[in-house]
């Protein structure tokens, strides 16, 4: 079949990619024409396992084109994906202004029949303003009797893991009309995705908005798990448990499973933190708050706080002189997204304090840098006191403590003892839980993990104590945070300085809740 998809991030060239893989005929479509031209001349934007070598068989066996001309795209194929960014807007909704900008395209080019597929992450009802929107501009041209159906396919796709996830759906979610164009589109679509139903049957037929639904229903389910795990890994290491062991405990039980309920540093990314506050939007504009999503959001904004409070519980609230060395930048392994990311959070608020870092990401470091450089804008020097570095072992040198944020293969397994003799203090914060805390204990090492309250297999004598931290030469600390601008940073509350990295997620969902506050005060006078 020939297949158009319109947009090449992340969803669109995994799409387009796999589709042509499978012996498809697809041409992506963009705006950005320095993206086409990257992709043109072997590039990628993006990292995902495996993608590179798909697009760059598929393009010299020419099943795979990358273009910005609309028109042609129009033209190509009668089946157009529509996989644009949906950003939230200031207000928490998905911004949508993307998606009806492709649809005007289709409505100004289409000479017949098109089938239009929201694959993108979109809201409840956006469908029929799609529908508008084309209808709208076939008006204009006086082709009001050109026919057109709108579906609805979400994608189910893991950064990391998406070309194994494309090529193995676990269901193949279709909303499409209750009408003959519906029909046909179905049609349509069903030949598509004939070739991942051969096993068993996989796919999910629904009305649209069902289908629309579905995909932010999932993304809420999984953002749950993880916010109920890391709230309950906090009261673990009150009341004396380990929630590594809580969690195989419970995972045990079929009806939970093991699934996304890890403990750590809060979930990140493109698609959870957006997506539900894209939700909780949708119950507040139709008049029933999710207390339940709410609650979700703000445990993980909180979560992303845990291990600067055990820092800053260890180290006191001026870090000037200390160097932390960072392992892992990217919100999860196999990817570069820095989008939501733990890291900048932590990372930010450490060189606010005065502190130095040390960093290794396999992947993620050039987008780190430039994900920090936005976050630091108004204090662009303390950036002076970030270094990027080739090889784990290359951060921990002489540092105060290893902070773990990704739980990247080759961290998992260290030389404990190298490890220790490298540092200047044998301290370890695990926002991944990646370590056994008796081989740690073992070593020497002081090991905090989210949730392991494990400090009790070191004696007391043996432990990185917070008086034994203390900088060998204050006077070249106060030189350090005076050079770096840091002193005035370090003199506030560090919560308080925290609180101003707070993202652009964080800031819609307060403003929701802020709102449905003052709503429901109003309803009650």
């Amino acid at each position: 079949m020939n297949v158009t998809i319109v947009g090449t991030g992340y969803v669109g060239l995994v799409t387009g990619a796999c589709l042509a893989e499978l012996g498809n005929n697809v041409f992506c479509l963009d705006v950005d024409d320095a993206k086409i031209r990257l992709l043109n001349a072997g590039g990628m934007p993006i990292h995902e396992p495996g993608l590179e070598e798909i697009i760059q068989r598929n393009v010299e066996e020419g099943r795979l084109v990358f273009s910005t001309d609309a028109a042609a795209s129009v033209a190509f194929s009668d089946l157009h994906f529509i996989a644009v960014g949906t950003p939230p807007d200031e207000d928490g909704s998905a911004d949508l202004k993307y998606v009806l900008a492709a649809a005007r395209q289709i409505g100004r080019h289409m000479e017949g029949f098109k089938v239009i597929v929201d694959k993108s992450t979109v809201p409840v009802g956006t469908a029929e303003k799609v529908t508008a929107v084309v209808r709208e501009e076939l008006a204009k041209r006086g082709r009001d009797e050109l026919a057109f159906s709108v579906a609805s396919n979400p994608e189910f796709l893991k950064e990391g893991a998406a070309i194994d996830d494309f090529m193995r759906p676990d269901r193949i979610v279709l909303g499409v009309e209750d009408n003959e164009r519906g029909e046909r589109a179905l049609s349509m679509l069903r030949e598509l995705y004939r070739p991942f139903n051969r096993n068993h049957e996989r796919t999910r037929v629904m009305d649209v908005r069902s289908a629309e639904f579905t995909k932010y229903a999932a993304n809420a389910m999984l953002a749950t798990r993880i916010s109920f795990m890391n709230e309950l890994a906090n009261l673990a290491d009150r009341v004396g448990a380990d929630i590594e062991l809580v969690r195989q405990g419970i995972g045990s039980d079929p009806r939970i499973g093991y699934s996304f309920l890890y403990a750590g540093t809060g979930y990140g990314g493109s698609c959870f933190p957006k997506d539900v506050d894209a939700l909780c939007r949708t119950a507040h504009e139709n008049g029933l708050p999710l207390q339940v999503l709410d609650a979700v959001q703000r445990v993980n904004h909180g979560q992303k706080q845990v291990l600067l409070h055990k820092i800053f519980s260890q180290f006191g609230k001026r870090l000037a002189g200390r160097t932390f060395a960072i392992w892992g930048l990217a919100f999860k392994p196999g990817t570069d997204d820095m989008r939501e990311a733990p890291s900048r959070s932590i990372i930010c608020a450490l060189l606010r304090a005065g502190a130095r870092i040390r960093a290794h990401d396999p992947v993620a470091q050039e987008q780190a840098a430039r994900a920090l450089a936005l976050d630091m804008q108004d204090q662009p020097q303390l950036l002076a006191n970030i270094t990027f570095v080739a090889k784990p072992m290359d951060a921990v040198a002489e540092a105060d403590a290893l902070v773990v944020l990704t739980e990247w293969k080759n961290y998992k397994s260290p030389n404990l003892r190298a490890l220790k003799d490298a540092m200047r203090s044998p301290l370890v914060l695990d926002g991944r839980n990646l370590y056994e805390p008796h081989a740690m204990a073992a070593a020497g090492i002081t090991y905090l993990g989210i949730g392991r309250n494990n400090l009790a297999l070191l004696a007391p004598e043996q432990r990185v104590q917070p008086e034994a931290l203390l900088v060998s030469d204050p006077v070249r600390a106060d030189e350090v945070a005076a050079e770096s601008g840091a002193v005035a940073a370090a003199d506030e509350e560090p919560m308080a300085v925290l609180a101003e990295l707070a993202t652009h997620a964080a800031a819609g969902t307060q403003k929701l809740h802020g709102e449905q506050s003052i709503g429901s005060n109003a309803a009650a006078a």
